[in-house]
């Protein structure tokens, strides 16, 4: 829009001066991104007459300084200048040279001008006082002159900054970093305070033009500071360098002079100067080549002062390892004293020689790596510093030889003594290790289930006992147990043996054979509603009797079903330790896979609780997602809205949602033993998805989202108790359904309206 410059009624207006006027035009129409838009004028002369609209009407078209777009002019109400100014406007429309547009009222202005672009005494919304702008474009005229300034003072600074040469004394450039940085950080204080005075200002102004003004000055100030602040970063680099340079060229003429006079114990200072330049060299491409020539002076002295050292080391060493051949003299004394006073009376025994072996083997482990030399090495490598009584160490490593001689016929006989005459041992075939032990754990558990159960029910003798709800519905209790247990037994193990070096690959092995569980899986809810209805028989109390176990038959119906659970979590393991390695797709995709699998499991288990529902199951489709909520319905009676129960007690409801309706049950917890104790779900009302709609969010809480029919005649409030985001889950699949069935209609609708055009 374009920017509306409003006269107001002023008896005194045609007393203004002409350059007055032309100043305020001025002022009014200096805003550069208004210039190209163009204004919009709006007189009000409702209680002035004719000859005075028309002096303002030559006024502003002789002296506008910008483009103008529009004059609307309120004309005079009163009965006879309203005559006057519609002839005499028609008569000099020509002179005015802009387009003016006569309005008899507040109304033909609001047609051309929003209210809120107009004052209150314009019929407007906005609240206009003559003082409050005056003053506040004062402020902002003053706020512009002291950025101006502002920035000004930081170019000169930089410039100052850029100009700097830089010393070459230790002493100046710290002088010359620290009195800059100085002036930096009183720069930084004063654009702070300014930076806070400005934000105070935009704060205390309720007109949005002025804040706007305000926060623009803000932004560049904000520019001035940002620019300067990478400047001085260059700069305050450049500085911190050169006082590298000046420390470096100090530590280099104090200390070095120093460490080449005293290199036997200086070595440390030399190596951390040569550091000090090669990192200086490093760090910038603008250091200078003397420092090059220093450090590689450096590095020549303490490469000699390196060597001179290592020599000196290698002789301390060598001489301080001549003296363990004394301990070695020691040790073979120590020897011979032990085997010398060992009495052989006692070793004739089997303790005694177990005693004397033992003390014979505990003095031989206290030989260390020195007493291991040979002599012909030590010879070598001591040759330079054996001098002729040096050579009589000889005889040390001769008494070793001997010592070890005697020690080795000593253990050979009292190993002899110590032996004890066992009989054989029966050799056996070695039972091979199992290469995957859950599926011989649940191999077992399924041979038991199906030799002891599911042979049974075809054994004539146990006949009679098999009630008529169980007879010829085998299959349907024992599922493709049958399957699982051929699979573990002749294919699991072998190609899990083909996976032995590789057991990031055996995802390849659960993707290959996963069905065969996914079936079981789904046949569970049948199998489950058939032992709940037999579970007391005494067929099945007959088997358990002969196989004297404590558990029943419905634990091992459970054991694939467990084991499919185990499976995900050994495959997430595997997966935690195998990311990246060839086979991890696979691993991802059979733990996907597992985890519908389990998910349409426990679904099933769910839906086979419901009761009272007269309908098949079936025939809604798919179940999505089943949880419990509480729930406030309405039920609309004419005019009036009545909800059920109390208004603020809802009730608890556990929701089932299918493709095709949306399932509403009370959830009921048993008080019995085993499966008598699994909850249960009453059946209590059913919703078509193909006639209710859904509010994502309702009034009061974030947790809440409406069900309602398309009349709105029945409403349903549901709270999630949990979090956002069940809600945000529940309230999407929802949407999907019905967008999906909406799609499907329209769909249907081009096929019916093709049919019918031909």
């Amino acid at each position: 829009g374009s920017p509306i410059i409003i006269f107001p009624e002023f008896p005194s207006f045609c007393e203004i001066g002409d350059q007055e006027f032309r100043n305020v035009l001025t002022y009014l129409t200096s805003i550069p991104s208004a210039a190209g838009v163009g204004f919009i004028v709006v007189i009000d002369r409702r209680r002035d007459r004719w000859t005075c609209l028309k002096g303002t009407l030559l006024r502003i078209s002789g002296w506008f300084p910008a483009n103008l777009r529009l004059v609307l002019v309120l004309r005079p109400s009163a009965i006879l200048q309203r005559m006057l100014s519609d002839v005499f406007f028609k008569l000099h429309r020509d002179d005015f040279k802009v387009p003016v547009m006569m309005l008899s009222s507040l109304a033909d202005l609001h047609s051309y001008i929003e209210r809120s672009q107009l004052t209150q005494e314009l019929g407007g919304s906005q609240y206009y006082c003559h003082k409050t702008w005056i003053s506040h474009r004062t402020d902002l005229e003053s706020f512009a002159a002291l950025v101006k300034r502002m920035a000004e003072r930081l170019q000169v600074f930089g410039r100052e900054l850029a100009e700097t040469e830089l010393p070459s004394n230790l002493l100046t450039a710290s002088n010359l970093l620290t009195a800059q940085t100085s002036r930096k950080d009183s720069f930084k204080v004063f654009i702070k305070k300014l930076f806070k005075a400005l934000k105070h200002s935009i704060c205390a102004t309720s007109h949005i033009h002025f804040g706007a003004n305000k926060t623009i000055l803000r932004f560049i100030l904000n520019e001035s500071s940002t620019a300067f602040d990478e400047f001085w970063i260059q700069h305050q680099n450049k500085l911190d360098l050169c006082f590298k340079l000046c420390q470096f060229e100090h530590n280099f003429q104090q200390r070095v002079m120093l460490t080449v006079a005293n290199m036997h114990s200086h070595t440390y200072i030399v190596r951390s100067v040569i550091a000090e330049g090669q990192s200086l060299i490093d760090s910038s491409q603008n250091v200078n080549d003397s420092v090059a020539v220093k450090c590689s002076e450096l590095q020549r002295v303490r490469e000699n002062l390196t060597q001179r050292l290592k020599d000196k080391r290698t002789m301390l060493t060598q001489f301080h390892s001549v003296l363990f051949l004394f301990q070695v003299c020691k040790w073979c004394d120590d020897g011979i004293y032990m085997l010398a006073s060992q009495p052989l009376d006692k070793c004739q025994s089997q303790e005694g020689a177990e005693s004397a072996l033992s003390e014979l083997e505990c003095y031989l482990e206290t030989a260390n790596e020195k007493q291991q030399w040979e002599i012909s090495t030590v010879w070598l490598e001591y040759e330079n510093i054996l001098n002729n009584e040096l050579r009589k160490v000889k005889c040390a490593f001769e008494k070793k030889a001997s010592l070890q001689e005697m020690f080795e016929r000593r253990r050979v006989s009292l190993k002899k003594l110590a032996a004890k005459q066992t009989r054989p041992i029966q050799p056996v075939a070695p039972r091979p290790e199992s290469l995957s032990s859950p599926g011989i754990y649940l191999s077992i558990y399924l041979s038991i289930c199906l030799s002891g159960y599911a042979a049974e029910m075809d054994n004539p003798s146990m006949t009679p006992l098999i009630p008529a709800a169980l007879q010829n519905k085998k299959d349907v209790l024992f599922g493709n147990m049958q399957e699982i247990y051929n699979f573990h037994k002749r294919i699991f193990l072998k190609e899990l043996e083909t996976y032995t070096d590789c057991p990031e690959l055996v995802g390849r092995c659960f993707l290959d054979w996963l069905q065969i569980y996914e079936k079981y899986c789904h046949n569970k809810p049948r199998s489950e509603s058939l032992w709940r209805q037999c579970s007391d028989c005494a067929f099945f109390q007959e088997c358990q009797k002969k196989l004297e176990h404590k558990l029943g038959l419905d634990s091992y119906l459970l054991k694939p079903v467990q084991r499919i659970t185990k499976y995900q979590l050994l495959l997430k393991e595997m997966i935690k330790y195998s990311k990246g390695c060839e086979g991890s797709v696979e691993l991802q995709a059979a733990l996907s896979s597992i985890l519908g699998i389990l998910k349409a499991v426990n679904d099933s288990m769910h839906l086979i609780a419901i009761t009272g529902y007269e309908g098949n199951l079936g025939f809604l489709g798919r179940l999505l997602m089943q949880g419990s909520f509480s729930v406030w319905a309405e039920h609309k009676r004419g005019h009036v809205k009545v909800m059920e129960l109390a208004r603020f007690k809802p009730m608890q409801r556990h929701l089932f949602l299918h493709e095709k309706a949306l399932l509403f049950c009370k959830r009921r917890e048993e008080s019995g033993e085993g499966y008598e104790k699994a909850p249960s779900y009453s059946f209590k009302q059913e919703l078509s998805m193909a006639a209710i709609g859904i509010t994502e969010h309702a009034k009061g809480d974030s947790k809440k989202f409406e069900i309602w029919s398309r009349s709105r005649d029945e409403v349903y409030t549901v709270q999630v108790s949990t979090t956002v985001c069940v809600k945000t889950i529940w309230v999407t699949e929802i949407q999907k359904l019905l967008t999906g069935q909406l799609e499907a209609c329209k769909g249907m609708d081009l096929v019916l309206r093709w049919f019918v055009n031909k």
